[in-house]
């Protein structure tokens, strides 16, 4: 499966299996994962076998049954653009699970932050976490705004990169699906701007990955 793929295929799972994830699976997403902290400054953390932060009422109203994996996006409050690194990275690692055979979800709210088992110093702050594992069924496909009301540029003046990557930005999942970003063509350099709104800028990080990834494009 390639990233492009992998993109159509990825929707939010809320119910898993009791199927553990394979040892060579977790080695792949331990080595991918501390390279994003790596490159990028972040703390994210794979944590295994932990079904107590989603033992929760808030998750049992979200629909969540049997998550007990779960990647914490973890980043020092003082780092530049947080948030948006945080989504950036956190789909980058969503995509490769997804091309692995496991599914995922993002989760801002209905989990319970204080009996996260991630390793959360001082100065850094636990954005959010995305649920992993096997899921029960492979989800569906969410609702999308027009593309009129998303992107600046008409679709018959659009180059076929750029058209591949507003494609893969209209299908990136966003808080609440509220889709409040914005994409524009300067020259050619692709412009995503982010709405106002909770988790706005996590959203601007995932809907940036998505378009570079299916693009080839480096966003503004």
């Amino acid at each position: 499966m390639d990233i492009k793929q992998a993109i159509i295929e990825r929707h939010s799972v809320r119910k898993y299996k009791d199927d553990p994830i394979p040892a060579e699976l977790v080695e792949k997403l331990g080595e991918l994962i501390r390279g994003c902290n790596e490159e990028s400054g972040l703390h994210m953390q794979l944590i295994l076998d932990d079904p107590g932060c989603f033992d929760t009422l808030l998750a049992h109203y979200g629909w969540f049954k049997g998550v007990r994996n779960y990647i914490a996006i973890v980043g020092k409050e003082t780092l530049p653009d947080l948030d948006e690194l945080g989504g950036y990275y956190g789909e980058k690692v969503v995509l490769e699970a997804q091309r692995m055979g496991l599914n995922t979800c993002w989760v801002a709210g209905t989990f319970s932050r204080e009996k996260c088992k991630a390793e959360i110093a001082p100065d850094e702050k636990l954005l959010c976490v995305i649920s992993i594992g096997f899921g029960e069924e492979a989800g569906k496909k969410h609702k999308s705004k027009s593309l009129s009301k998303l992107c600046a540029v008409p679709a018959e003046e659009m180059p076929v990169w750029f058209k591949n990557g507003v494609k893969a930005a209209l299908m990136a999942p966003t808080a609440m699906n509220q889709q409040k970003f914005y994409i524009e063509l300067s020259g050619d350099e692709p412009v995503i701007t982010a709405g106002k709104g909770p988790m706005t800028k996590i959203d601007l990080g995932i809907v940036k990955y998505n378009f570079e990834a299916a693009s080839g494009h480096k966003c503004k």
